[in-house]
């Protein structure tokens, strides 16, 4: 859409032009009436081309937004994915820390019987206590995690759904302005050349 001024500008230069041009009768022998015309066949043709444009509307806009969407949705799954895998990597983790402290008690009440003084004894049970609490920690780390992954999973899930949908929105959006495209393709290509 075209202010009066844009337009005027334009008709004034394609005036120019057709005075530069020897494919048309020269500006200077064009009388007021072959200019107004001319003009007013430019502004039909401009007209119609507005229409044209109309007729696709919000179309094209509601197509880039709907293809944004679905980018930003597959990063949102990719980036879910990566928080899922991450997550379990540290549940992994979590375990062989778990084992690990199990181990150390099992080493360290063994030698609790071997000891030689209350001093040791007092050491060996401070780190069979301290691997106790590693080991509750590593369980509650686990809970947690397993947790947060069952909440990316269902948002996951969520994501996809609504992916799946914006998908079909975006083919049915793209259809409708390939049909209103080859609808008025010619019609525009021969204003355009009219112009």
């Amino acid at each position: 859409m075209q202010s009066v001024f844009q337009k005027l500008l334009r008709i004034r230069l394609i005036l120019f032009k057709m005075a530069k041009t020897d494919t048309k009768i020269e500006s200077a022998n064009l009388s007021v009436t072959d200019k107004l015309k001319s003009l007013y066949k430019l502004q039909l043709i401009d007209s119609e081309i507005d229409r044209i444009k109309i007729m696709r509307g919000e179309l094209p806009l509601e197509v880039q937004d709907l293809e944004d969407e679905i980018a930003g949705l597959e990063t949102r799954v990719s980036n879910f994915d990566t928080e899922t895998g991450n997550l379990e990597k540290q549940i992994s983790l979590r375990e062989n820390a778990k084992t690990e402290a199990q181990a150390l008690i099992k080493k360290y009440t063994e030698q609790q019987n071997n000891v030689r003084n209350n001093r040791e004894f007092d050491s060996l049970s401070k780190e069979i206590e301290f691997q106790s609490l590693e080991m509750e920690l590593c369980d509650k780390k686990i809970k947690e995690h397993k947790a947060e992954i069952e909440l990316k999973t269902s948002q996951i899930e969520e994501s996809k759904v609504k992916l799946e949908e914006r998908k079909k929105d975006l083919e049915v959006k793209k259809a409708e302005l390939d049909s209103i495209i080859s609808e008025t393709k010619i019609d525009e290509e021969k204003l355009n050349k009219e112009r």
